[in-house]
């Protein structure tokens, strides 16, 4: 089998998810980094002319763009057997999860995005106010269990999975606070057994750097549009 190859930014949590999938699934990949300072690779427009944004997986000459169809195609194409499934086997539950990540990525990170970039402090208030409302959602969802999939870890999972690690950066460099132990208890708890998993870990840009990218990116309010499926 050809090895896989995803276009990706170094410290997207759109990429990440990819490759904690792609290793959940035991399968080979091959990183090709775009620079977010530098202008877009030729690769990355050919891939992707329609959104000209990562991730991108490119797979024996099929090119799959949207973080979230990738994962999708990921758990399509490699399942059964030996295969780690990212998807639940049941209807409801699949439409479930689906359901939920979309509004990770539409009411979560987007709404914190909105907070980061906020430019007064009226306006940060109520991004604030609007992105914990959604983060009470998510927390219901994850009150008794140890991951949103259950016991074990799966697709929601990945995708709220910028939470840990990428939220505190958008609260430093945003000068704000979202995630509060004592209001999402569940959500902490969950953020904390997450990445102890140590293929989770492996795969998380160091923080000063995702940090300093935040701080820099001029185009950084590309990112306040929602990451569509």
């Amino acid at each position: 089998m050809a090895k896989l190859k995803i276009i990706v930014s170094a410290t997207s949590p759109y990429c990440t998810r990819i490759e904690w999938a792609l290793k959940l699934k035991g399968l080979e990949y091959e990183l090709t980094v775009e620079d977010w300072f530098k202008a877009k690779t030729e690769l990355l427009l050919k891939s992707n002319p329609v959104h000209k944004k990562v991730p991108v997986l490119l797979d024996d000459g099929v090119v799959i763009a949207e973080s979230k169809v990738i994962l999708e195609y990921i758990d399509e194409k490699w399942k059964g057997g030996e295969f780690y499934p990212l998807l639940p086997q049941d209807p409801y539950e699949r439409a479930q999860a689906r359901f939920w990540a979309q509004f990770a990525d539409d009411k979560c990170i987007f709404g914190a995005f909105q907070a980061r970039l906020a430019e007064d402090a009226e306006e940060k208030e109520k991004a604030v106010e609007t992105t914990l409302e959604s983060f009470t959602y998510l927390e219901k969802q994850i009150e008794g269990k140890k991951f949103f999939a259950g016991d074990k870890m799966g697709y929601l999972d990945l995708v709220a999975g910028w939470i840990p690690h990428w939220l505190s950066v958008l609260e430093e460099t945003g000068g704000m606070k979202i995630f509060d132990a004592e209001r999402f208890p569940s959500l902490h708890e969950w953020a904390q057994n997450f990445t102890e998993i140590p293929l989770i870990k492996e795969c998380l840009p160091p923080r000063d750097v995702v940090v300093d990218h935040y701080i820099r990116l001029p185009e950084v309010r590309a990112l306040l549009k929602p990451n569509k499926p």
